[in-house]
């Protein structure tokens, strides 16, 4: 159902009345005003009768009507524009904010006058092109579209709203099409902006670095301008292309909470602002400084989407909100839902050495401890130049003879015909991929020097002996696509590992970003829509892309090179603020861990990465002792028995580990019949002694059977989650309690 009114009509607008879809009503006339409500969150704002601005009225929780603006004082150096608040803030005219879009004209001039000329609404959601989004049918979401125009540079902006009311979220985004004769050149577009009032709020959003991501970094919201971006070319470890706003007042399990996530993998800027009035500026978008993209006469520039949910809950009923809409609404995977196979990945128990034989072995090993996945990491390819080492051979596709002398194929097939232990079933094979990157030693670059990013005659920088394949040109995007696929053709493989291990230091033009990002989702989706089989898994040199925009194409992302268990809990933790633990992959690897150089018990290990959708060692299991031998196919079994509940349940942060000693987390059913509950200790204490756990979404009614780790009891969901339980620990630190719950 597609409905279209115009501001300007041949008879009175107000004669139109009220026009709606499903969650989306606008009430008619000269200046219209529209709502996108369900019966928890409602957005809303208006057209401004006089100058036809958009005004922002409300994003929370569900109002039945909006509430006008109080008298302002506008003395002083400002105008209309600079006391008001606004849906989508242009440059100039008095607004001394930072604008959501800035474009630069033929003339020279940034000034821009968008106003109101008409809307549609519809039911469902139209896609973005050649970008990733959400989506949805006819009953899971409605899209309003608003029409504005500058009718002094004749370009257009379409702005889309789209509400998903299962999941109490927006989605924003909007397209300039420039409909005169010049070439206009866009230098900010930022796919979310309002203006909020003026509230205590804090900021939350995720900073980190290599092997130290996704710390939760809260903040009181200032004067002023306040955020942060990448600039790195990817979303980057640095700080993660989400955030949060809140009172102060707010925690995890009490009071409201706004979430945003932009559905994008390169360069972004996160925005907030407070203004002179107190008001609350939110930009969300595209970093300016990789922007600067031409439009010219006839074209049109999309944003990525931004998804913004509202919760009463804390920032866990926040976070479940964003996770169900990205595994419901963002993710197409077929895996997405489907519990994922243990696996042992090569990397860090062989590295570069090894042969057919060699990995055979391995696989061999790794069955016998119960994964039923054998994932053969970096090193397997190169002919002229040889995979031996980090230096050579990058970008050529092709398995190393050396290695592989019968073959790729017949390789796999033998890693294929092992069978797991205690098990009819057959190993699956994996494979390391990093299409996006190239060894200045290699084959391909010798070839075409000129497919890679940079700058004039600047030095190209090399990282880890590397550079970056400039994505933003077909003919690199075809080579990817056209490599990769004879390497499947060649063998049967069942999971990609697809790494990208480092950032842009050299661009042509800040558009080159844009444009690398639209064509390595030309890649992306082509190989995934072309093999919706195979399980995708993405990796940035741990977490450095782990956002919305790859969690489109594939169901999951290496969440850090640190596999530290004690390190890992921040930052599997810090990461669920936004996605989904059944996203993360999670490994245990061998102690004393190679990052940081702890030792942590092998159990504490296992339950950490347990707590994740994909699960797996990283290790030789010929370095290990018979007693960890023993005891791994048990940990395996475990895992898999709980990563039902992991993928399907949903999640609920207890005790945050830099707020406890007893961090815990647990996982529930949507109908609340089976919950897993993880709680560690960090360090052993004689005092203070620890808290109740205070289990959550349970059925208060029923009664829950309780086991694991030696402890078994039955409770009712009242106790459980009013009065908790109070857990015994050994006199050690790292420990770790894996409970099951089974409603009676």
């Amino acid at each position: 159902m597609v409905a279209s009114r115009l501001a300007l009509c041949l008879f009175p607008a107000w004669a139109l009345g009220k026009s709606s879809v499903k969650w989306i009503t606008v009430e008619d006339g000269p200046a219209p005003s529209f709502s996108l409500s369900s019966s928890s969150i409602s957005y809303q704002f208006h057209v401004d009768p006089l100058t036809l601005d958009l005004i922002h009225d409300h994003w929370g929780g569900y109002a039945a009507e909006a509430v006008p603006q109080g008298a302002l004082n506008t003395n002083g150096w400002g105008g209309a524009y600079t006391y008001r608040l606004r849906e989508f803030p242009d440059s100039g005219r008095g607004d001394f904010r930072t604008p959501a879009i800035h474009i630069q004209h033929e003339s020279g001039d940034t000034v821009s006058a968008f106003s109101y000329k008409s809307y549609e609404i519809q039911s469902g959601k139209p896609g973005l092109p050649g970008l990733p989004a959400t989506y949805g049918e006819d009953d899971e979401v409605s899209t309003l579209i608003v029409h504005l125009y500058d009718e002094y540079s004749a370009i257009g902006a379409d702005l889309y709203y789209s509400i998903f009311p299962q999941h109490n979220a927006i989605a924003r985004s909007f397209r300039l099409t420039n409909k005169g004769n010049s070439t206009a050149t866009v230098l900010r577009a930022s796919s979310w902006s309002i203006d909020a009032p003026n509230e205590e709020l804090d900021l939350i959003d995720l900073r980190g670095d290599w092997a130290n991501e996704a710390h939760i970094n809260r903040r009181a919201v200032g004067y002023g301008e306040q955020g942060f971006r990448s600039t790195a070319g990817y979303s980057s470890h640095f700080h993660n292309p989400f955030f949060a706003l809140a009172p102060p007042s707010t925690t995890e399990s009490y009071g409201p909470a706004t979430g945003y996530a932009l559905v994008y993998t390169g360069s972004f800027a996160a925005n907030v602002e407070r203004w002179s009035t107190g008001w609350v500026r939110v930009l969300l978008g595209l970093n300016p400084l990789h922007l600067s993209w031409p439009l010219e006469a006839g074209d049109t520039f999309t944003s990525p989407e931004v998804v913004s949910v509202y919760s009463e809950q804390g920032f866990t009923g926040m976070s479940q909100s964003l996770h169900s809409l990205f595994k419901n609404q963002l993710s197409r995977s077929n895996h997405t839902w489907e519990t994922r196979p243990p696996l042992l990945n090569s990397w860090e128990g062989l590295g570069f050495d090894y042969n057919a034989t060699v990995l055979v072995e391995l696989a061999k090993s790794a069955a016998d401890l119960g994964c039923t996945l054998f994932v053969n990491d970096d090193g397997w390819f190169g002919t002229d130049y040889p995979r031996d080492n980090d230096t050579l051979g990058l970008g050529d596709w092709v398995a190393q003879p050396k290695k592989f002398p019968e073959g790729l194929g017949t390789y796999v097939d033998d890693v294929n015909a092992i069978t797991v232990a205690n098990s009819s079933a057959n190993m699956t094979f994996g494979l390391w991929f990093e299409p996006e990157m190239v060894n200045p030693e290699s084959d391909l670059y010798i070839e075409h020097p000129d497919w890679v990013l940079h700058s004039g005659s600047h030095n190209r920088t090399l990282v880890r002996n590397q550079l970056v394949l400039n994505l933003g040109l077909p003919e690199v995007q075809d080579y990817i696509i056209e490599t990769v696929e004879k390497v499947l053709d060649a063998a049967n493989i069942g999971y990609i590992k697809w790494d990208n291990n480092r950032g842009m230091h050299e661009l042509s033009s800040p558009a080159a970003n844009h444009a690398y990002m639209l064509g390595m989702y030309r890649v992306i989706d082509n190989l995934t829509t072309a093999h919706p089989e195979i399980l995708w898994e993405g990796c940035a040199s741990g977490g450095g892309r782990f956002d919305a925009g790859l969690l489109h194409y594939w169901p999951q992302s290496w969440t850090s090179d640190n596999t530290d268990g004690l390190d890992r809990l921040q930052i599997q933790f810090g990461t669920s603020y936004a996605y989904p633990p059944s996203a993360m992959g999670c490994h245990v690897s061998a102690v004393p861990n190679g990052q940081v150089g702890r030792t942590t018990p092998l159990a504490f290990r296992s339950a950490v990465a347990s707590m994740c959708g994909s699960y797996g060692l990283e290790l030789d299991p010929k370095d290990l002792t018979q007693e960890e031998l023993d005891v791994i196919p048990g940990l395996i079994a475990l895992q898999q028995e709980v990563n039902p509940l992991v993928i399907h349940g949903d999640f609920y942060r207890l005790a945050l580990p830099d707020q406890s000693n007893w961090p815990a987390a647990m996982f529930a059913l949507p109908d609340a019949s089976a919950a897993v509950l993880f709680v560690f200790q960090v360090r052993s204490e004689t005092k203070p002694v620890p808290s109740p756990v205070k289990l959550r979404g349970l059925d208060a009614g029923a009664k829950y059977k309780i086991t694991g780790d030696d402890f078994e009891a039955t409770y009712s969901g009242s106790t459980l989650m009013n009065t908790g339980l109070t857990l015994s620990w050994p006199i050690a630190d790292y420990q770790s309690m894996i409970l099951k719950l089974q409603r009676l």
